[in-house]
């Protein structure tokens, strides 16, 4: 966990300087901790609190510290993709909008998405911006309800230096750090970094591994214009962990290979196969099927049928020039690469059934001799550029712009045979068994906005006035599922989402030259989440699902003391055409069949408090921080044959706390404790399930600050316990309709050694 969401550098105060306030080694200027001059309730995580966090830390389990994110991860650094999720006020991970310097990240699908976390290290960033319910209208993405997170990197350095890290921790983490800065000279300035993370899977047999590079040139002009090139390039592989049921979880399923408790994992072994109609033992597993000797369905539980891989690269241009005294220009664009494949493992009944339906119609299959290889392969490319004028004149800041961007995806998924259908066998990629998935979709945004910023009463009250437009065409071909190879089909589905005028509002009023008060509204469009999934379901005459909107409510204030500041923010959200799966007659026709329908409205109202003080009679040693929420997030229709009107949505806790105390007893050491507590959480929609709160305690030792030896500075050591009491708890839900869910049990205790250096 960030133990201190707002706090940078110590930034040297003069007197006459009402602006910053709680000056220490982790404190930062309250336009960054609060959001000051914000229409909307935002704020940011710094680089020094990026720092104090343990290294390898991803983009997405930074937001934990930030007030109103839930954010739930499969291990201590949020590295495993698919055991991480995020809610904030009504709104899930897909429906957030993010961007890295200008650049939108698409969707944050696993499967040929862009999730932040891929593209980014915590040495390199200056900040992370968050709105948690109405971002800027500026801000580009398809996906965003009203939440909105910025990720902005640390350019290039005005001097030749850099900065070397190395970590070891639990679980035979090893990680590694280093960034060269190349200076500027005759405008010209570049950085380049690199680092690498390994470790092995804290709940059962794998490993985890990820290499990633970034670099930025840029050159500066004699008028203060600048063209920045980037680089991102990450590579990443690693096994996967199961989700369980709480039954599972309370060892009450009767697993037979005897798993119970948060370590419940897949096996790391081969059972033998034991004669047909045996008992099973967690060694021994009988065939089921007569001359198929690894036909019993349990053999799925072997490891290395889980597995994902990927390697992602993305490039960004951006151009920022004055014209004349008045208007400034930003233009980026923006091409990523991507590919990777994912492996899990397909019974052999299962296979057997699948194979039946297609072996007449598909050619070239083989017949199952086991357990099964299911091969799911992805790969395209995103191309686009965001560009915005910024013009000045009188009481009026204008900002206008535009956005597109083309984003071509391809997915496959097949089943073939391992050698001998042994699951420790070699993947025999000539052997297909059965066919899934082969399409392409596309989707084509464009987005425009133009917002003016009015400054009356002497800047003391700031009023901004806007709207954004979003067209997003989308389309899929080829063959989406089983159906589509059965029957002989490669169907083209298109969908447009569109709406020229959606609104945002907004004003905030200095009532003193330390306090603010501040209000907006806004309107929000967004593709559909999931979209693939949702068109690959049904059959082609399947009816597509409205957009997804949002208009949100907020008013605030915020405080700006020598000693202390903060924010209280107030909001109301309403989230309409929320989409589930569910039968129904398709319209025209009297054929019934599960698709993705609009099935109402959710709404969710609540308060955030944000705040850090550093009391003056404790002669500046000691600073406190804390993020209070409440949310309450209730359906407000029913669908189906499921009354959930009044109903709690699942995964979203009523309450969140976080706090932490900072302790500098001397020059260069940095003593943090810090608590965050997750309240109980209804796990299905019906609220027929819910899984306890927690509490988690974080600690982290810092030793060095300012200690340099020759030409090392910032010669540093650092001690990061996650999960300090070892609590034991549930934390990713896997949310279902009216069933229990399956959970990802929280890490335990982590324990990680940092040695850093600037030189």
């Amino acid at each position: 966990m960030l133990a201190n969401p707002a706090l940078s550098a110590e930034v040297p105060v003069p007197a006459e300087v009402e602006e910053l306030v709680v000056t220490g080694s982790r404190v930062s200027e309250a336009t960054v901790a609060i959001g000051t001059d914000r229409v909307t309730a935002t704020v940011s995580i710094t680089s020094e609190a990026l720092l104090s966090a343990p290294a390898g830390i991803t983009g997405l389990k930074m937001l934990e510290s930030l007030p109103g994110f839930n954010v739930q991860a499969n291990d201590a650094l949020g590295m495993y993709e698919f055991g991480n999720s995020v809610s904030v006020r009504a709104f899930t991970f897909r429906q957030i909008g993010f961007l890295l310097d200008n650049i939108p990240m698409g969707r944050s699908d696993q499967f040929g998405g862009s999730p932040i976390y891929r593209y980014v290290d915590n040495e390199n960033l200056a900040r992370v911006t968050a709105s948690a319910g109405s971002g800027d209208v500026s801000l580009s993405s398809y996906a965003s309800l009203g939440p909105i997170v910025s990720y902005i990197t640390r350019g290039p350095a005005e001097e030749f230096g850099g900065k070397v890290s190395y970590s070891r921790g639990s679980d035979e983490l090893l990680r590694g750090f280093v960034r060269v800065d190349t200076g500027e000279h005759a405008g010209f300035s570049a950085f380049g970094s690199y680092s690498t993370t390994s470790g092995e899977l804290w709940r059962g047999p794998g490993t985890i591994d990820r290499d990633h590079y970034e670099g930025q040139i840029r050159y500066r002009f004699a008028n203060e214009a600048s063209l920045t090139f980037q680089t991102t390039h990450n590579k990443y592989f690693d096994y996967d962990s199961p989700s369980i049921t709480k039954a599972q979880y309370l060892g009450k399923a009767g697993d037979i290979f005897g798993r119970s408790g948060r370590s419940f994992a897949y096996i790391g072994y081969v059972p033998t196969p034991g004669p047909l109609g045996s008992a099973a033992t967690a060694t021994s597993l009988p065939i089921t099927a007569a001359g198929v000797p690894y036909s019993n369905t349990n053999y799925n539980q072997y490891y290395k049928f889980a597995v994902n891989s990927r390697q992602d690269h993305l490039y960004g241009l951006t151009l920022a020039t004055p014209i004349g005294d008045a208007v400034a220009v930003t233009v980026t664009g923006y091409y990523e690469d991507k590919k990777g494949y994912g492996v899990s493992p397909e019974a052999y009944a299962t296979s057997l059934a699948n194979y039946n339906a297609e072996r007449l119609i598909v050619a070239g299959l083989t017949a199952p001799k086991g357990i099964q290889y299911g091969l799911s392969t992805v790969d395209g490319t995103r191309k686009g550029v965001n560009g915005r004028a910024d013009w000045t004149f009188g009481v009026h800041a204008v900002q206008a712009g535009a956005w597109y961007e083309d984003d071509s995806y391809h997915r496959t998924q097949q089943r073939y045979n391992v050698e001998n259908g042994n699951p420790d066998g070699r993947p025999l990629l000539n052997e297909p068994v059965h066919l899934q998935r082969n399409f392409n979709s596309t989707r084509k945004t464009v987005q425009i906005f133009i917002k003016d910023t009015i400054s009356l009463l002497d800047d003391r009250l700031k009023v901004d006035v806007g709207f954004k437009g979003l067209d997003i065409n989308y389309e899929i071909a080829g063959f989406r599922n089983p159906a589509d190879f059965i029957n002989r089909r490669t169907p083209t589905i298109k969908d447009n989402w569109k709406d020229w005028f959606l609104p945002q509002v907004g004003a905030v009023w200095s009532v003193t030259d330390r306090d603010q008060i501040f209000a907006s509204y806004s309107e929000n469009m967004a593709l559909p989440q999931g979209a693939d999934d949702i068109f690959a379901l049904a059959s082609p005459l399947a009816p597509g699902p409205d957009a997804e909107r949002a208009k949100n409510y907020e008013i605030g204030v915020r405080t700006n003391r020598p000693t202390f500041n903060a924010a209280l923010v107030g909001y109301f959200t309403k989230f309409d055409n929320r989409l589930q799966s569910f039968a129904s007659p398709v319209p025209g026709s009297t054929t019934t069949e599960t698709f993705f329908q609009n099935v109402g409205a959710v709404e969710a109202h609540g308060a955030e408090f944000s705040g850090q003080w550093k009391p003056a009679i404790l002669d500046g040693k000691v600073y406190f921080n804390t993020n209070l929420s409440y949310n309450s997030v209730e359906f407000k229709d029913g669908f189906a044959t499921f009354a959930l009107t009044g109903k709690v949505v699942p995964d979203f806790p009523k309450w969140l706390v976080q706090g932490g105390v900072t302790l500098e007893p001397v020059p260069g050491a940095v003593i943090n404790v810090s608590a965050r507590h997750v309240a109980k959480r209804f796990t299905n929609f019906v609220n027929s399930e819910s899984t306890d709160g927690y509490t988690i305690i974080n600690a982290y030792l810092d030793l060095g600050d300012g200690f340099a030896v020759g030409p090392l500075k910032q010669v540093k050591a650092r001690v990061n316990i996650d999960n300090l009491f070892d609590k034991d708890y549930l934390g990713t839900i896997t949310t279902t309709t009216n069933t229990p869910a399956t959970f990802r049990p929280g890490p335990r205790r982590t324990v990680q050694f940092t040695l850093s250096t600037d030189f």
